[in-house]
């Protein structure tokens, strides 16, 4: 695993071709072992990815500096971008020659391909999540049953959640967002009037503490859709509610987690028999996410039996 900006190609070859994975902890990831077996059945012209880590609070030019390495390496196909998405954005997207209208919107890169010489940079968040979103949520589950929404975390997960949900024909008639700070709200507001979400559906709520949003999940509607989009129980252990909440009868819990600590997901499985909770981890949203990505960095088109057996691959080794 490589653990700098600037970190070297693998050094298995000096001509081989690869694939990077932007992160923190790149290493524990499932990915490291089922991209291989991806690759093979994809058929890839490479089976090796390699991480690039950095710290939460990185420097914008150490964003730079990893973006210019993929630009500049030949045999560096392009990476897919995890947790730092919204800072390679900011720090990073004069660098690109293209991005797409989610990446100029969400102010994220999530999807970094090249194309020859022209580096293109996407934001896949927004389909990836209505992806997984789909696949345990019924379609018309909020005409329904008058739930709502509270997503944990305005950043690239949680501005595309609330991106997805806007556009869904069966909208809620509420998504409230939180975050600890009122700059990361104020971001968030503005790319929903920029995409000309009607407005009145967002409710965008600082909590400064996890007692405040407590408070919003456990004033939720029965059957209300409760996300975990802040990363905490991965990169950073904990939750961003305490073990006092109270979550909505028959409540649908997302932990967009799959690996980690993961007190989210723990604190939603103590209640789940007790409330009738419906508990998803974050699992198909990674196979989602990644599958992707891959495709966008090989210029593939993916059906969804491909989709499936890429699952397969991935489960047996996760």
């Amino acid at each position: 695993m490589t653990t700098a900006a600037t970190s070297p190609a693998p050094s298995a070859s000096a001509t081989a071709d690869y694939m990077g994975f932007v992160g923190v902890t790149t290493a524990s990831s499932s990915i490291m072992k089922v991209f291989p077996l991806w690759a093979d059945i994809l058929g890839l012209p490479t089976r090796t990815l390699v991480g690039h880590d950095l710290p939460m609070d990185a420097d914008p030019a150490q964003y730079r500096a990893m973006v210019e390495q993929i630009r500049d390496d030949p045999h560096h196909r392009g990476a897919l971008v995890t947790t730092h998405k919204m800072n390679v954005y900011a720090a990073a997207a004069d660098l690109f020659d293209e991005l797409d209208p989610f990446a100029v919107s969400c102010a994220e890169i999530s999807s970094i391909a090249k194309r020859g010489s022209t580096l293109s940079g996407r934001a896949k968040d927004p389909i990836t999540v209505d992806l997984a979103l789909r696949e345990f949520l019924p379609a018309d589950h909020f005409a329904r049953t008058g739930a709502e929404v509270v997503v944990l975390g305005a950043g690239g997960s949680g501005t595309a959640l609330s991106w997805a949900l806007a556009e869904r024909d069966d909208a809620p008639t509420l998504i409230t967002v939180t975050a600890r700070t009122q700059d990361k709200l104020d971001h968030l507001r503005e790319v929903h009037r920029q995409h000309g979400t009607p407005e009145g559906l967002l409710r965008y709520v600082v909590t400064e503490t996890p007692e405040e949003a407590d408070a919003l999940v456990t004033a939720a509607p029965a059957g209300s859709v409760i996300a975990n989009a802040t990363g905490l129980g991965k990169d950073r252990p904990g939750s961003p509610l305490t073990d006092a909440v109270v979550f909505p009868e028959g409540a649908y819990v997302w932990e967009f987690n799959y690996r980690g600590s993961l007190e989210f997901l723990h604190q939603a499985e103590a209640q789940q028999d007790g409330r009738g909770l419906q508990v998803v981890d974050g699992w198909r949203y990674f196979i989602h996410g990644w599958s992707q990505v891959v495709a966008d960095v090989f210029d593939l088109d993916l059906t969804p039996a491909t989709v499936e057996r890429l699952a397969e691959a991935a489960e047996s080794v996760r």
